[in-house]
């Protein structure tokens, strides 16, 4: 299990930054699809006590990315494509229509905060680090919605986008997949700046819908974590 000492963030509860760090080495797979987690193994290794672990553990079973089975110990869920596809839809839903919302108004600070995002997934697509990308690609819709002003729609999918996570973290395991999200992503800037919302809206469906393309792929090579 790779965990290490809890980070304190101020405003979070222990029980929250607890949630926080299993919910990330579940997407990493750094906790495997399958793995058996013991309240106080995780405990011990973050430096708390049993309270907040068990707290945590009861979120992530409400987000289905673990499955607590009463006197047999909580298990890290395999990936469920169904799941997947059905956080895709949602996905595609609201950040399509933020999308829209972006290219008819979009807040200049924003904007250039968008260019640093950019040149950061260079980076680290040039340093093959596919973990530092995805948290890249994460900050990067973060910011469309915020600069559009809808950042209570990313609220809205925050939970349920973890199982396209886990997926997409193989997915970036191909350096090639890298390259063609950045260029997504700036299809969907230049349509922003251009002030043409059916090319947004366009650009953000085929950037979601991308991972469709890769998936049967992705659980070929991956039978041992998948449902």
């Amino acid at each position: 299990m790779n965990l290490e000492t809890l980070k304190i963030e101020t405003g979070e509860t222990t029980a929250a930054q607890v949630e926080r760090d299993l919910r990330e080495a579940i997407i990493r797979l750094d906790l495997a699809p399958g793995s058996r987690l013991s309240e106080q193994e995780i405990a011990s290794r973050l430096g708390v006590s049993r309270q907040p672990v068990r707290e945590a553990l009861i979120a992530l079973g409400k987000s289905k990315l673990v499955e607590i089975r009463p006197n047999r110990g909580t298990v890290v869920v395999r990936i469920s494509a169904r799941q997947m596809m059905e956080a895709r839809f949602v996905r595609e839903a609201i950040e399509v229509a933020v999308a829209r919302r972006a290219s008819e108004s979009f807040d200049t600070w924003t904007r250039r905060k968008i260019d640093s995002i950019l040149e950061r997934q260079r980076m680290a697509m040039t340093d093959h680090d596919h973990n530092a990308f995805r948290r890249e690609d994460e900050q990067f819709h973060i910011a469309i919605a915020e600069g559009a002003g809808c950042g209570l729609a990313w609220n809205a999918i925050s939970d349920i986008k973890a199982h396209m996570d886990r997926v997409c973290n193989l997915q970036l395991r191909n350096p090639a997949s890298m390259k063609n999200l950045i260029e997504q992503h700036q299809k969907i800037v230049t349509a922003i700046d251009t002030r043409n919302p059916d090319a947004a809206a366009d650009a953000m469906r085929a950037h979601l819908n991308g991972i469709l393309t890769d998936l049967p792929q992705i659980e070929s090579d991956n039978r041992e974590l998948f449902e």
